[in-house]
């Protein structure tokens, strides 16, 4: 594995292909610099001819050097997620205090990636656990937000159920402007404009309508 195997895209910086370090034929870290261009948001890829070996995938980490004055003696990391067969690149979110993390030197700010080949289901369990502490942790914010004594949050009508009420409303307004023309029945153009504008008027008035199953 000399060869690159991955391609690192930090949002508004250029893709990185060659690691700062390889500890191991499967591991591989990257140092970014921040810059003047810090970011929260990476992509990481498969490099264009890459497979991985069998039964494998790429587990992503973040890796935050030790602080000894908070009494750290070794790097720690956080598994943001995977890519691999089938899932050949991903973009990832880094936490907000990473992207100000001091280079181990002193010198400038940097973020510090970490790419690890390992076997490709203990890579997807780890993926499904994070999804799902994600998931959790989204359900407890929202349940934060409802009113106390109230039973749920009100579930917005989709965009399908949207537009067979808007038809619905110009079918119950039309019908009564419909006429015969031959065997075809006609609706005048009038009428349509009439219907739009009425339409639009109460949507500027009362914007919420629609949404109500009346």
């Amino acid at each position: 594995m000399s060869q690159p195997l991955f391609g690192l895209v930090p949002a508004g910086l250029p893709v990185i292909t060659q690691p700062s370090e390889t500890p191991t034929p499967t591991s591989f870290v990257y140092s970014i610099p921040t810059g003047q261009k810090p970011f929260s948001h990476v992509v990481i890829f498969l490099l264009p001819g890459i497979v991985l070996p069998e039964n494998t995938a790429a587990a992503i980490y973040l890796i935050t050097p030790p602080n000894p004055a908070q009494g750290q003696t070794s790097p720690t990391t956080k598994f943001l997620g995977g890519v691999g067969p089938g899932k050949e690149s991903a973009i990832f979110k880094l936490s907000d205090s990473s992207a100000s993390m001091p280079s181990p030197a002193g010198g400038a700010a940097q973020i510090i990636l970490g790419i690890s080949v390992e076997d490709a289901a203990s890579v997807a369990a780890r993926i499904e656990e994070l999804s799902a502490a994600k998931t959790s942790i989204s359900a407890t914010s929202s349940l934060a937000l409802v009113p106390a004594g109230a039973a749920s949050i009100k579930q917005q009508p989709s965009t399908l159920v949207l537009a067979q009420r808007i038809i619905k409303n110009a079918f119950n307004f039309l019908s009564g402007f419909s006429g015969q023309a031959g065997q075809v029945e006609v609706i005048p153009l009038r009428a349509f404009e009439d219907w739009w504008r009425k339409f639009e008027s109460k949507v500027r008035t009362d914007p919420g309508f629609l949404e109500r199953d009346d």
